[in-house]
């Protein structure tokens, strides 16, 4: 049974909670606090509704308070709360770990458990150092990365990542040997776009510029978001991730996708390498494999990078990583019973269906004051703002907030409002928060 609403709390008691990602003053001053989650929505501490347009934070994919997660998480709680997986094993992270293999993409067969969406990229991007120092290929050390690309806020995660703000403060500590592909947004050639825009599979052609510039020997791996999320919705132009893995196969360089925001349904298959019928040898998951219930992430690597680790004598570790909470009990408890709504639910696919229904909604905003750019794919949708003069991000955050005061919850990213919201969203809900979303645009124009 959900709590019942609290008092909004006192400013004195909201200043020792340093704030992620926030304006901590602002917030501080004016606070949006929620209380309780069901289905589609959040309530207020007032006890105002709030439509959840972005399912939490890209993670509720299967909507608030589902019973069977809960009953999953307290049954393995009063059971066994930890165990370690050090050297040591509990029946659930194998369950899981088949589950998860068996609506992977094939070969995509051998799971690294992680906590989070950062911790997934980091392990990823060691996993593939280590792999080519474990098949003879010590010089391939290099990573690249893409511009406006997110993976996380680890050193790993932000090095490879190409969003400036993330960088700026930490650029001395960054991993060394890092470069950037191109982002593929592009406003000019592909405004107002329905789905994947044609013009810009030519970019994924740069990476043959860094090869020639680095020479194939020294990389490693390259890395990107099938979908760039918190970017503000960058989508892959038709064709560029098939040439970008077409590239890194000719030079045996391996391809790792970032589905922390794709992975589990949000284009309409379980992951966005299915979508786009382009396999990677790497990727990396967390958000919607618990339903954001409790925090983990997976990584999923091939049969290939799997067994040029299992050489040499069998009681030696064969890659030295690991979290004291891989697996943990109560994560895999809600990972199985979210996977088991999922299916049961037609979840994983759902979004193929209702796509045509939220690129309608979003694209009629065309027209609007200052829209520049409205993009969508599956169950994702972005309007873009023109940025007041001088003020980048104010006319977002007015925005965000003018619809938050409606009862709808958007992401804003910059001057971009992104959508992504549950995949139990109904036509009408996408109508709410389109409506909403509107006239919040037109307010602030």
């Amino acid at each position: 049974m959900n709590a019942k609403p609290s008092a909004t709390p006192a400013p004195s008691e909201l200043q020792s909670f340093w704030m992620p990602f926030t304006a901590n003053r602002q917030f501080k001053a004016n606070p949006r606090l929620l209380t309780r989650a069901q289905g589609m929505h959040y309530w207020t501490a007032d006890g105002r509704e709030i439509l959840d347009a972005v399912a939490g934070l890209w993670c509720v994919n299967a909507g608030h308070g589902r019973r069977e997660i809960t009953e999953a998480v307290a049954a393995q709680a009063a059971t066994m709360e930890f165990a370690p997986t050090f050297q040591m094993g509990h029946p659930s992270a194998f369950e899981l770990a088949n589950r998860l293999a068996a609506i992977a993409p094939p070969g995509l067969d051998r799971l690294f458990f992680t906590n989070s969406g950062s911790e997934s990229v980091d392990t990823a991007l060691k996993i593939a150092l280590a792999y080519q120092r474990a098949r003879g290929q010590a010089s391939r050390t290099r990573l690249i990365g893409r511009e406006r690309g997110y993976h996380g806020v680890g050193f790993g995660g932000i090095s490879v990542g190409g969003i400036a703000n993330n960088r700026k403060f930490f650029a001395a500590s960054m991993l060394p040997g890092v470069d950037h592909l191109p982002h593929t947004l592009s406003i000019e050639h592909n405004a107002f776009s329905r789905g994947l825009p044609a013009w810009g599979a030519h970019l994924a052609n740069d990476l043959e510029r860094l090869i020639a510039l680095h020479d194939a020997s020294t990389i490693a791996a390259v890395i990107v978001e099938p979908v760039s999320g918190s970017a503000g919705v960058l989508l892959p132009p038709v064709g560029y991730l098939k040439r970008l893995r077409e590239i890194c196969d000719k030079h045996d360089i391996l391809l790792i996708f970032d589905e922390v925001i794709t992975g589990f349904g949000r284009i309409g298959r379980p992951f966005a390498a299915q979508a786009f019928e382009v396999t990677p040898d790497l990727i990396t998951t967390a958000k919607g494999l618990t339903n954001g219930a409790v925090p983990m992430g997976a990584v999923f690597a091939s049969r290939k990078i799997y067994d040029a680790f299992m050489q040499g004598p069998e009681n030696t570790i064969e890659l030295f990583h690991g979290y004291t909470y891989s697996g943990h009990p109560l994560a895999c408890a809600a990972a199985l019973a979210t996977l088991d709504v999922y299916a049961r639910e037609g979840l994983l696919t759902r979004a193929a269906d209702l796509a045509p229904v939220l690129e309608s909604a979003v694209h009629g905003m065309k027209g609007l004051p200052h829209v520049i750019d409205v993009r969508n794919l599956g169950l994702i949708g972005a309007v873009e703002l023109e940025p007041r003069p001088n003020r980048p991000g104010a006319r977002g955050y007015e925005v965000f907030v003018k619809c938050f005061e409606r009862g709808v919850l958007v992401r804003q990213t910059g001057d971009i409002i992104a959508l992504s919201p549950p995949l139990i969203v109904q036509p009408a809900d996408l109508a709410r928060i389109a409506e909403v979303l509107g006239g919040a645009i037109r307010e602030t124009a």
